[in-house]
C-alpha cells in the first residue's frame, strides 16, 4: 500500500520505519527543511525502549542510562527515589535520557532515499468518507499540490493538521502550565553520573537527567497561559526559583542561556475512543497530548508507531486498511489514556505526598509503584510477554 505520514518527529519516523519493513510504499511529509538537529533531550523508558528495539532501532549506545531517579526539595533534600536500574532489569530494557537529535538520526538511519520529503507543509486533507468504494486520502500542501494515499497517517503534533479535517475531535486545550527547558553542558554532579533529579517546590519544578557528553538535559515548570508575554525566560526564571536553595537549580539558574531556552506549553487532548476516520489515523500528540510531567510523550509515539506496524503492517489490500487502524486505535486507547491522566503536572503536585510524609515510605515501595505504572501504560511490555504484538521489523 501507498501510505503518507505527516510529520517527521519521532513517532512518524518510528511508524514509517516499522511500516516500510512491511514493504509499503512510505512517503513522510516534514514540514522542516531538514531532520530537527536542535532541541533537548528525550527521557526513553523501559516502555519506549522496548518499542524502539522492536523496530530495528535499538539505542543502548545513546544518551546516558538512568540507575536512579530522585525526587527532592527545594533545598535539596531527597524526598525520595525510584531504583530504574531495577525497573529496567525487570521490564527488560534500561531507562535512559537521549539527545532529540541522536534519536531522530537513529530512527531514519534505514530509511531509502526519497522517503522523507521536507520543506512539505500540509495544508489539510480530504478523507474519504465511511464506507465509500475508495478508501484513497488527498492531502493538500501548501504549495497547492497534492498527494493521494491509500492510508494517511497524522504524526503531526500537538495542532495537527490532519487532526483537524477529522470529524468529532476536539482541539487540545492548554494545562496552565509550561516548560521552559534545554540541553546543554553544566557543571555540576549530576552531568556525569547515572541519577536523574526532580525538585519540587511550591514555585513549581524543576527536572535534570544526564544525557551523556556532559550534556545536562533540563527544565522548570510552572504556572503559564497563552496570554503570558514574557521577554526573557531566564529573569522571570530566576525570579520565580531564585530562592530555591537546592545546589544543583543554583547552577542553572546562574547559567541559563539567553537563546535556546525552548518553551513547551502544556496540553492535553481528552482521549477518545477512536481518534480515526476511515484510512487516517493519528499518532503520538496528534491524537493524545498530555502534559510532559512524567516523560512519557516520546515513550507513547513510539508505542503507537509499533502497535500501528503490527495491525496495519502485514494487510496488503486498501479496502482491510480502516479496520487495522481501528483495532491499532483500539488497543492504543486505554494506556494512553492512562498516561494522560497521570501526567497532568496539576495531578502530580496535588498527588506526591508531601516531604515528611514521602521520607517514611521505602525506596523499593516507590520503586515498584513506578514500574508497575510503566507496564500499566504500555502495550509493547504486555505483548512481549503474552506476544499480543508480532512485528516484522
Amino acid at each position: 500500500m501507498r501510505i503518507v505520514v505527516v510529520g517527521a518527529g519521532v513517532g512518524g519516523l518510528a511508524v514509517a520505519r516499522g511500516l516500510h519493513s512491511f514493504g509499503h510504499e512510505i512517503e513522510v511529509l516534514e514540514r522542516g527543511r531538514e531532520l530537527r538537529t536542535g532541541g533537548a533531550g528525550l527521557g526513553i523508558y523501559s516502555n519506549g525502549h522496548a518499542a524502539l528495539a522492536e523496530l530495528g532501532a535499538p539505542i543502548g549506545d545513546l544518551g546516558r542510562a538512568i540507575d536512579r531517579l530522585e525526587m527532592c526539595d527545594d533545598d535539596g533534600r531527597l524526598r525520595n527515589a525510584v531504583d530504574t536500574r531495577s525497573v529496567g532489569l525487570h521490564l527488560g530494557r534500561d531507562c535512559r535520557t537521549v539527545p532529540r537529535r541522536d534519536l531522530l538520526r537513529r530512527i531514519a538511519d534505514n530509511l531509502p532515499k526519497g522517503v522523507l520529503r521536507f520543506d512539505s507543509p500540509v495544508r489539510g486533507m480530504d478523507p474519504a468518507a465511511e464506507g465509500a468504494s475508495t478508501s484513497a486520502v488527498t492531502v493538500r500542501l501548501d504549495d497547492d499540490s497534492s498527494v493521494t494515499a491509500d492510508v494517511v497517517v497524522g504524526a503531526d503534533g500537538i495542532h495537527s493538521v490532519v487532526r483537524s479535517a477529522l470529524t468529532d475531535l476536539p482541539p487540545a486545550r492548554p494545562m496552565g502550565w509550561a516548560s521552559w527547558q534545554a540541553l546543554t553542558p553544566v557543571p555540576i554532579p549530576s552531568a556525569e553520573g547515572t541519577v536523574a533529579r526532580v525538585v519540587q517546590g511550591a514555585e513549581g519544578m524543576c527536572g535534570i537527567m544526564p544525557a551523556g557528553g556532559g550534556l545536562v538535559q533540563w527544565w522548570f515548570d510552572a504556572p503559564w497561559s497563552p496570554d503570558d508575554v514574557v521577554d526573557s525566560p531566564a529573569a522571570m526564571l530566576r525570579d520565580r526559583f531564585g530562592e530555591w536553595t537546592d545546589p544543583e537549580v543554583k547552577v542553572l539558574l546562574e547559567r541559563l542561556p539567553g537563546t535556546d531556552l525552548g518553551l513547551y506549553p502544556h496540553y492535553r487532548h481528552q482521549v477518545p475512543r477512536r481518534w480515526g476516520q476511515g484510512a487516517v489515523t493519528l499518532l503520538g500528540d496528534a491524537a493524545h497530548a498530555f502534559p510532559p510531567s512524567t516523560a512519557q510523550g516520546a515513550n507513547q509515539a513510539l508505542e503507537d508507531a509499533l502497535a500501528l506496524t503490527a495491525c496495519l503492517g502485514p494487510v496488503d489490500d486498501p479496502s482491510g486498511a480502516p479496520d487495522a487502524l481501528r483495532r491499532y486505535e483500539k488497543l492504543r486507547r486505554r494506556p494512553a489514556a492512562l498516561a494522560s491522566k497521570a501526567s497532568s503536572s496539576q495531578f502530580v503536585l496535588r498527588n506526591l505526598p508531601p516531604g515528611p510524609i514521602a521520607r517514611t515510605i521505602p525506596e523499593r515501595v516507590w520503586t515498584r509503584q513506578f514500574e508497575t505504572y510503566l507496564a500499566a501504560v504500555s502495550t509493547v511490555l504486555r505483548g512481549s510477554r503474552r506476544r499480543e504484538i508480532p512485528t516484522k521489523a
